[in-house]
Order: structure tokens, then C-alpha cells, then sequence
């Protein structure tokens, strides 16, 4: 198990204001330039993340050290694979306190994006790490939720991979498999040869959080109907 548990918060404030469309030398510049200070001061993100071997594969799914996950496009994924890394990232539960003594709306919204900021940062420290641990070569990500074809349901058996991982990082699930704190990342990195989003097999329009365009090519010759 690796447990990067004080990973270092640095945000970028000049990107930060041009995606918040924040004309640089403003009030709300300044604001959000002192809560920036405060979420850098208080932030401390931190994940973990270990090496899990695959078992067997079914139609339907994998079973990754006794666990068994129902997913074809997991299954897909994993075809050529013998190994994968479940993590979890978050921004820990001292942003999420500091956020939430937010009663303006918009800084809210700031001190979200902050959160959210943070938590990306975590996710790119570790796989960092992780690559420089293990040397899988071009990685990928597939997190529970992110299509109906892998229900949210299956955090819990990655979870249980990790362990107890509200002891080690302070993250829980509740009873509709959502992490606390909010912003938070949950997903298995797997080795590919090409990238792979999720977003690729989902048809949402309009989601602020799509990484990659929906590909319908990709959708029937790779994975079939879902």
C-alpha cells in the first residue's frame, strides 16, 4: 500500500482567474487570490493507492483478488492485463470544513473550484508516483459511476480492496456509495495502449466534468451495445 498522505497544495492563480473568467487586478481577484492563500495553508490532499493482481475474467466482469466487478467495458479494458491499482484521492476533509464557512454563493463556487482544484492536483501527484513506483507504461482510469455499464454500487468492493481508507486518508462512502469528502476520486488505473475516457461510451450532453467527446465509432466496433 502507498499512502501519500501530505501531498503539497500549489495553485495556479492566473489560470485559475482566466477559467473563472476573473479580470486579473480586480476585487474578485483579490478575493479569490486570498482564499487561494488560505486553501494553500489549510489543504492538506492526500490518497493511496496498491498493486492488485487479476484472478479471472467472466462475459461480464473481473475478479481482482477474490473480488468480483460486473463491468463488460472494465472487462474489455482489462483483456490484456494482469495487473491493476485501485485508488482513491481527495482533497481532504480540511478543505471541505474550510468551504463550507462559505455563505456568499459565489465565494462558494470559488472555494469549490479550489477543492476541485486541489483534488486534480492529488490525482496527477500520484500517478506520477505510481508510475515512477511500478513502471506500468500508459495508464488509464475507470472509476464506479462513470458509466451505467459500472455502477456507482461498485465503490464498495474497491474500497474494499484499499481497506480502511477513512483510517488512512479520512475518506467514507455513504449509503449511496458517494465519498466524503465530496471532492474526491475513486477510480482503477489500469495499463493501455491507447487512452481511455469514459467519457468516450457516455452521450451526456453538456457535463462540465466530459474529459474526451462521446465516440460512437469506438462505441459499437470496440465495445458493443451497452
Amino acid at each position: 500500500m502507498h499512502v501519500l498522505d501530505n501531498i503539497p497544495l500549489h495553485i495556479d492563480r492566473q489560470f485559475l482567474c482566466q477559467s473563472l473568467r476573473i479580470k486579473e487586478g480586480s476585487e474578485r481577484a483579490a478575493e479569490l487570490n486570498r482564499m487561494i492563500e488560505e486553501a494553500e495553508s489549510i489543504g492538506r490532499p492526500r490518497g493511496m493507492y496498491r498493486e492488485a493482481y487479476i484472478d479471472d475474467r467472466s462475459d461480464s466482469g473481473v475478479i481482482i483478488e477474490g473480488i468480483a466487478f460486473e463491468s463488460r467495458v472494465l472487462r474489455i479494458n482489462l483483456e490484456t492485463a494482469e495487473r491493476v491499482f485501485p485508488l482513491v484521492a481527495t482533497c481532504g476533509r480540511e478543505l471541505e470544513e474550510w468551504g463550507k464557512g462559505f455563505d456568499d454563493m459565489l465565494l462558494r463556487f470559488f472555494a469549490d473550484t479550489i477543492q476541485a482544484t486541489a483534488i486534480g492536483e492529488a490525482f496527477r501527484v500520484m500517478i506520477d508516483h505510481l508510475e515512477n513506483q511500478y513502471h506500468p507504461g500508459k495508464v488509464s482510469p475507470m472509476s464506479p459511476g462513470s458509466l451505467d455499464d459500472w455502477p456507482i454500487s461498485e465503490q464498495v468492493k474497491l474500497f474494499r480492496l484499499l481497506g480502511d481508507t477513512e483510517k488512512i486518508i479520512g475518506v467514507t462512502l455513504t449509503e449511496g456509495f458517494c465519498m466524503i469528502p465530496l471532492k474526491s476520486i475513486s477510480a482503477l488505473i489500469f495499463p493501455t495502449e491507447v487512452d481511455f475516457h469514459s467519457c468516450q461510451l457516455c452521450r451526456r450532453e453538456n457535463c462540465p466534468e466530459r474529459r474526451a467527446p462521446y465516440d460512437a465509432h469506438l462505441h459499437e466496433t470496440k465495445y458493443g451495445k451497452l
